[in-house]
């Protein structure tokens, strides 16, 4: 049986990880060992390892890298993770390392498998967000990849334009549009006893991170904008998720929950909803708001109108369902207040998923199960072939 060491940092992630991790532990072929760390283990994000452990998959280890405050250089949690997984990987070698995404944690755990060529699969490569530090981690993350499983056929292009060969690069679709499809909701009255909030009314789902590209803004100044946006668009509740481990997320946190106390009966805090609780939230909600990259990539799905804020999912596919403004107050407040319109709605109902794959975890399955991971990796210098999600594989 092949070993996959799935690494997990944030709750986002392991949300749509979720059933890549399901489908490994119950695997004849594959065995699972399956990591914590980052923002899963850190009381201040929301300690969200526990919504691993409900789920009842065994977790191989935790490993705490967030040990300063959100204060400390990227530069200083980078370094400490690339020490904590390179002593994991030698006493724990697994025979390849799925990894999702483009945040800095997931770059370091990349280098140190790397470094110890452990073959590594790359979940969400060949995206596009040009407001994010996160663009070029992704990238890194790629020419240090074996086998790829871009979300979308735009993506799967670009993987081979930046040099990956054709018969790596696996588009299976999006794992979050997968989990809309498969993971049963809760009813709108279960919602609300859940979070303990009015959500029979119309309410938007916000979730605010920080920019962290180089000419990035000041993260308490765009949310202050955001508030002050909020607080003046009326005839919504507005259900509230915490920021995530950027520097400046805490500042963003606080601001969304004094501004949650100082409107008591028009909005709501919740640090972290959790897979079931979020897609839930997504599928009543009047609207989406924020600079969440579910915004943009889950949203389609639900086809619920939305307002992408700022610059930090720039380069992504926008959808009909998407407005696009600056985090400057007068351009959110205006972008929210056309989104409630029923004009707005009945343009955002057209919207058409470039995500969709099926089965998307079961095929990343398959490929780990069979791929040949001992061939070493060769620069690709040819032709771009058609990339099709709902076959993955060429066409």
């Amino acid at each position: 049986m092949r070993t996959i060491c799935v690494v997990t940092a944030t709750r986002a992630e392991y949300g749509l990880l979720r059933p890549v991790v399901q489908k490994l532990a119950a695997s004849p072929a594959l065995r699972l060992q399956l990591v914590a760390t980052g923002a899963h283990l850190c009381p201040r994000l929301g300690e969200t390892v526990r919504e691993i452990e409900a789920d009842g998959v065994p977790i191989a280890a935790r490993l705490p890298i967030f040990i300063g405050d959100e204060n400390e250089p990227v530069a200083v949690a980078i370094a400490r993770t690339l020490t904590v997984f390179d002593a994991y990987f030698a006493a724990h070698r697994p025979d390849a390392v799925l990894l999702l995404g483009d945040r800095f944690e997931i770059f370091a755990v990349a280098t140190a498998a790397a470094a110890r060529h452990i073959p590594i699969a790359h979940i969400s490569g060949g995206d596009v967000t040009l407001g994010a530090a996160d663009e070029y981690y992704r990238h890194c993350i790629t020419k240090m990849a074996a086998v790829h499983f871009p979300s979308c056929a735009d993506s799967a292009a670009r993987l081979v334009r930046m040099g990956e060969a054709p018969e790596t690069v696996f588009c299976v679709g999006g794992l979050g549009d997968e989990n809309i499809r498969t993971l049963p909701k809760m009813s709108r009255e279960e919602l609300c006893t859940s979070t303990g909030l009015p959500l029979q009314q119309p309410f938007a789902l916000v979730t605010y991170h920080p920019e962290t590209s180089a000419d990035a803004g000041s993260p308490a100044a765009q949310s202050e904008a955001l508030c002050r946006a909020m607080a003046a668009v009326p005839g919504v509740y507005w259900l509230i998720t915490g920021s995530n481990a950027d520097a400046g997320g805490q500042l963003c946190t606080a601001r969304m929950q004094r501004f949650a106390a100082e409107h008591p009966d028009r909005a709501g805090f919740i640090q972290s909803l959790g897979l079931r609780r979020y897609l839930s939230a997504m599928q009543y909600a009047t609207l989406v708001a924020g600079n969440s990259s579910s915004g943009v990539v889950e949203t389609p799905t639900f086809k619920v109108p939305t307002v992408n804020i700022g610059q930090r999912q720039a380069g992504r596919a926008i959808c009909a369902n998407v407005l696009c403004c600056a985090a400057e107050e007068p351009a959110i407040e205006a972008a929210l207040r056309r989104a409630l319109t029923p004009a707005f709605a009945a343009i955002a109902a057209t919207a058409q998923s470039p995500y969709g794959g099926g089965d998307t975890s079961g095929k990343i399955c398959t490929v780990l199960a069979n791929f040949d991971f001992t061939k070493p990796k060769q620069f690709y210098d040819g032709p771009v072939p058609e990339f099709d999600p709902q076959r993955s594989v060429l066409v």
